[in-house]
């Protein structure tokens, strides 16, 4: 991915995350400003992120692209490392339509894309209500500001929890979506809303918009963090998920002597589930490479839709993984190598939504996009532990 684009001017495109703190959105954000085209718009409410995270990603952006320079980078590429935040809750529509509408001026938003969702799949069986709000409710206010502001490209995070418990694996994009959480329902909703959205809209005319265009990229499982150990995965309170919960235990701000294993009668080869990880820096690689393949008249662009049916809309799902999982165990051991913590187990009862295996088929995103995963678990546990190390306490 290119590091300057001092030698083309062209006007940078306003595009706008939402969750740009947290740690998905942190590091696509980092992702987008080092190709130096975009102007970046962080939405968070910080919910489960801090706002020193996008503090951090724009000082890091900023460091490299000079460290990169043979000569005084230009105005243009030190205004693209720096992002513009705002504070907002997205079900707060009118609060986001001044958003939009701030960039009226300025070319608009040209695409968005949204990763901001509650994802605790336990929680979200707890708080039900909640959670809809949140993930449903909101990306319809969100599509509904889009469409008034003629904001049509969007990049849509999804998760692999939207395909349950999977009939085969590995899992191809065509599988059929149901969700065995209310999370992973959630998500299933919002990518039928975002199709019937790309279906419905309509020009003058009468003609679906050629313009029209969405991805839900399925997310499997993130890990690790950027090598610097300058940015990472910081939630509030407690981890959820089970890497970040290890290097807290690690590090003593979790204090528990025995980690929890939720079932270990699995058919799975150790009992326990099986997830595909992969780099977090390899996972925003393939959002923002999704987002430049909707740039009208590009190579990308004309490969990626070549095969689109304009009646059905033009939306493309990508699985977005390495492949093959690593169980609970396996990456139990290998945070024990990465942190010399001699971690202690307990089997308790299954977790409720859980599911046994999920592992993707990336062949389409792999032939398409380009998408490639190359770093492996190693990595990615010595990454987070690096971040880990360096900020006990994260962005606190």
């Amino acid at each position: 991915m290119s590091t300057t684009n001092s030698n083309s001017q062209e006007p940078l495109k306003n595009v706008l995350v939402t969750g740009g703190a947290g740690y998905i959105g942190s590091h696509v954000i980092y992702t987008l400003l080092r190709t130096h085209k975009y102007k970046v718009i962080s939405i968070d409410n910080y919910h489960n992120s801090f706002p020193a995270a996008l503090t951090r990603v724009s000082e890091l952006a900023l460091t490299e692209l000079k460290a990169a320079s043979d000569s005084q980078p230009s105005t243009q590429d030190i205004d693209s490392t720096a992002i513009d935040v705002h504070e907002c809750d997205l079900n707060a529509a009118s609060a986001v339509r001044s958003i939009f509408s701030s960039y009226s001026s300025k070319g608009g938003i040209w695409g968005v894309i949204h990763i901001a969702a509650y994802k605790a799949v336990g929680e979200s069986s707890e708080i039900p209500l909640t959670y809809y709000a949140n993930n449903v409710a909101a990306t319809i206010s969100l599509l509904q500001t889009m469409q008034e502001f003629g904001c049509m490209r969007l990049i849509y995070s999804s998760s692999a929890t939207v395909y349950g418990v999977p009939p085969d694996i590995p899992i191809k994009e065509e599988t059929r979506r149901e969700g065995d959480s209310v999370y992973g329902r959630t998500k299933v909703m919002c990518e039928l809303i975002i199709q019937d959205f790309c279906d419905s809209v309509m020009n003058d005319s009468g003609k679906l918009e050629d313009f029209i265009s969405s991805y839900f990229p399925p997310v499997f499982q993130p890990a690790g963090a950027h090598p610097s150990g300058y940015i990472g995965e910081h939630p509030r309170g407690r981890p959820e998920n089970l890497l970040p919960l290890l290097a807290h235990m690690a590090v003593g701000t979790v204090t528990d002597p025995v980690l929890k294993v939720f079932g270990n009668d699995y058919p799975t080869p150790d009992g326990t589930c099986i997830r595909d990880y992969l780099h977090i820096l390899d996972l925003a690689a393939g959002h923002v490479v999704a987002l430049q393949a909707l740039e009208e008249g590009s190579e990308l662009n004309a490969k990626v839709f070549a095969s689109s049916i304009q009646s059905q809309g033009r939306f493309k799902a990508y699985n977005l993984g390495k492949g093959h999982g690593m169980s609970v165990m396996q990456i139990v051991d290998a945070m024990r190598k990465a942190t010399g913590h001699d971690y202690k187990t307990e089997v308790i009862g299954r977790r409720r939504g859980d599911v046994p295996e999920l592992i993707a088929d990336p062949a389409l995103a792999r032939a398409e996009l380009g998408f490639d995963a190359p770093r492996d678990l190693e990595t990615m546990c010595r990454d987070l532990w690096n971040w880990q190390v360096k900020n006990p306490t994260g962005y606190e």
